[in-house]
C-alpha cells in the first residue's frame, strides 16, 4: 500500500508493521495534514500521539538518531510528492478518520515503560484538579507522584512528594539531560540499568527550578499519602521532557534548609510525549 498504508491509522499501535515504518507513515500523514488541512484539531492530536509512540517504540527497538532523521526526511518527501486532491491521500485520510472513531472514545490509557508506567486521563473533571498524566516513584525516605495535573484545559507539570520523617523541603528542581552538552542519552550500563544510571553526569545536566510550592491538596494526593508537598515546574520543563529519549531518566531533587541531604526521585521518560499529545484530544 506504500507510505499511505492503512496500518498507520491503528491507534495506539499496529502489529502489521515495524515501529520505524509506523513512524514514517504517521509522520508522512502529519506532514500531509499540515500542508493540506486534512483533519480537525482532535484528530490531529490523536495522530500526533500515535506518531510519538511509534517514534519511541523505534528508539526502544534500537533505531539510532540517524535512522530517525532519515525517516523524517522520507516522510516529508512522501507527503510533498502527493497532491492534496489525490485519490491515495484521500483514501489514507479516510482510514485515519475511521480508526479515530474508536480511538476517540478512549478516556484513559496506560503507557508501559521498562521500569515505570505513565497513566493518562483525559476525562472531563470540571472544577476538580486531577492527575492527567502521572508516574509514581519511590525514593529513600519518601514517595512521589510526578506528571501533568490540573483542571480541564492545560495541565501543569507537578511533583507531589511525601516524606516519611516529616521534613519539609523549601525548594525542588528537575534535573534533565542537556541536549546541547550531551547529544545522546546516557544509559549507564544499558537500557535496563537502574534509573539513577540513566541520568548524565552533573556537567551534562540542565535543571529547572520549581516555580511554586504548596501543601498538597486532597484532590491530587493518592490514598496512600496522608500529607505532602506539591511543586510546580515551568512549561519549558515539560516541553524539554517531551524531547528526551524514552529510555532515559530525569530526577526531581528536593532541597532542605535544615542540613538534610538532597533527596532524589527518578522518573523514566518513557512515553511522556505520547501521553502529553493524548491529553490534547478534547474530551467529548
Amino acid at each position: 500500500m506504500g507510505i499511505w498504508a492503512a496500518a498507520l491509522c491503528a491507534m495506539p499501535a499496529a502489529a502489521a508493521a515495524g515501529p520505524l515504518d509506523l513512524y514514517v507513515e504517521r509522520t508522512a500523514m502529519t506532514a500531509a495534514d499540515a500542508r493540506c488541512g486534512l483533519f480537525g484539531e482532535e484528530l490531529r492530536a490523536a495522530l500526533d500521539a500515535g506518531r510519538l509512540q511509534a517514534r519511541n517504540a523505534a528508539v526502544r527497538a534500537g533505531a539510532d538518531p540517524e535512522a530517525i532523521a532519515r525517516a523524517d526526511r522520507q516522510a516529508v518527501a512522501a507527503a510533498t510528492r502527493s497532491a492534496c486532491d489525490s485519490d491515495s491521500l484521500r483514501s489514507a485520510a479516510d482510514h485515519v478518520r475511521a480508526a479515530f472513531d474508536g480511538f476517540s472514545q478512549t478516556r484513559r490509557i496506560t503507557y508501559p515503560g521498562e521500569r515505570a508506567d505513565w497513566r493518562a486521563d483525559r476525562t472531563a473533571g470540571g472544577e476538580q484538579h486531577r492527575w492527567r498524566l502521572a508516574q509514581d516513584a519511590a525514593f529513600d525516605g519518601g514517595r512521589m507522584v510526578f506528571g501533568l495535573a490540573g483542571r480541564d484545559g492545560r495541565p501543569v507539570l507537578l511533583a507531589l512528594a511525601s516524606f516519611a520523617d516529616g521534613r519539609t523541603p523549601y525548594a525542588a528542581r528537575l534535573a534533565v539531560r542537556d541536549a546541547d552538552r550531551a547529544g545522546r542519552p546516557y544509559l549507564g550500563l544499558g537500557a535496563r540499568a537502574d534509573l539513577s544510571g540513566r541520568l548524565p553526569p552533573p556537567a551534562a545536566r540542565r535543571t529547572f527550578a520549581a516555580e511554586a510550592r504548596s501543601r498538597a491538596g486532597l484532590d491530587l494526593m493518592p490514598e496512600t499519602m496522608t500529607s505532602g508537598w506539591a511543586f510546580r515546574f515551568p512549561a519549558e520543563a515539560a516541553a524539554t521532557l517531551a524531547e528526551l529519549d524514552p529510555r532515559e531518566a530525569v530526577a526531581v531533587e528536593f532541597l532542605f534548609s535544615d542540613g538534610t541531604p538532597v533527596r532524589r526521585a527518578y522518573v523514566e521518560v518513557g512515553d511522556f510525549a505520547a501521553g502529553r499529545a493524548f491529553l490534547r484530544m478534547a474530551a467529548r
